[in-house]
């Protein structure tokens, strides 16, 4: 178990796990083939798709965001793992490690100083599944969260990391104490970063300091006001960044608020649908080196929130997976 004084990675309890697998008579579920950490110290190392749950709202309420991210991963598991498992996907290469949350121990730390704490444990997940040479799969939490991904695979890979990123905010903010609002000025600051893309910016919601760290960074940018004056340009932006990214160890990172509706931590009227989500997901998983994918922000506070953002995170990450390994098997 990885732990530090703050946070926990807490393995599914035998009770849990059968509360998250469905059996149906006559059909078979990727629950039913999916392992879990659980189940065997070793086995988990030959999988390549690994699966981890990051239940907290920490870093979006340190950047001034509402609470609920750490509700996304509980509504997605039991709905994923009931995906029916057949030609398409069938679940033998996947492994759910679990979940990290906070531990209840009094502190005086405040809410950036626990994002730095939780930061230490998925650098030490990520470098730990990236050394076996498997997948994260990151559900959950904050995007607080995608500064941990970076270096904890940076360290056990040994690479700089192109990351590309769908979201309406481009998450520079200043070094200020960690929180959800700077995880990719906090990578490139300390050179993890070969390069960095982020698609969908809202121009009305990223501020002029923001916008120059962008510019510092040589990002590349697009922003989802042009993809409303020429919607085909979504499709052409999207083509364009697999082929930047063609032979990158890049990581994949969907922020749920930019899908128009979704509930989220900064909920959107105006966004990307699930579909066009669903494509650039889709695409970016047959670039040739995937370094993790992210999935952050989601925050269900109702019983209808938990079905949308439940199932729309079992479509993205199906999608991830079959599109990758579509690649794999050509």
């Amino acid at each position: 178990m990885m732990e530090n004084d703050f946070f926990e990675l807490r393995v599914p309890s035998l009770e849990e796990r059968e509360r998250w697998v469905t059996r149906r008579e006559g059909e078979f579920r990727i629950g039913q083939q999916t392992l879990f950490r659980t189940e065997d110290p070793e086995s988990w190392k030959q999988r390549k798709y690994h699966i981890l749950g990051i239940k907290e709202d920490i870093g979006p309420r340190a950047n001034g965001g509402m609470g609920g991210s750490d509700k996304a991963f509980d509504v997605f598991i039991s709905r994923f793992l009931a995906v029916q498992s057949n030609r398409f996907l069938t679940g033998e290469e996947l492994v759910v490690h679990g979940v990290i949350e906070q531990l209840p121990t009094e502190h005086e730390l405040s809410l950036k100083e626990l994002v730095a704490e939780l930061d230490e444990l998925v650098i030490c997940w990520s470098k730990e599944v990236t050394r076996v040479g498997g997948i994260p799969i990151v559900i959950g939490g904050g995007h607080n969260n995608a500064f941990g991904l970076i270096k904890g695979v940076n360290e056990g890979s040994g690479n700089q990391l192109s990351v590309v990123n769908l979201d309406p905010h481009a998450d520079t903010r200043d070094l200020e104490g960690r929180h959800s609002g700077n995880p990719f000025s906090y990578a490139w600051g300390e050179g993890l970063l070969i390069s960095y893309s982020v698609m969908g910016l809202h121009q009305s919601y990223n501020n002029e300091s923001v916008l120059k760290r962008l510019e510092l960074m040589k990002a590349t940018t697009s922003f989802f006001e042009d993809w409303i004056d020429e919607p085909e340009r979504f499709y052409a932006d999207i083509s364009t960044l697999v082929e930047q990214h063609k032979d990158r160890f890049t990581g994949i990172e969907l922020d749920m608020d930019s899908i128009i509706g979704m509930p989220s931590s900064a909920f959107t009227p105006s966004g990307v649908t699930l579909e066009q989500a669903r494509f650039y997901v889709r695409s970016m998983a047959r670039v040739d080196q995937v370094a993790y994918i992210h999935f952050p922000e989601a925050a269900p506070v109702s019983e209808r929130d938990g079905q949308l953002v439940g199932k729309s995170l079992s479509y993205l990450v199906t999608d991830f997976i079959k599109c990758h390994n579509s690649v794999r098997e050509n």
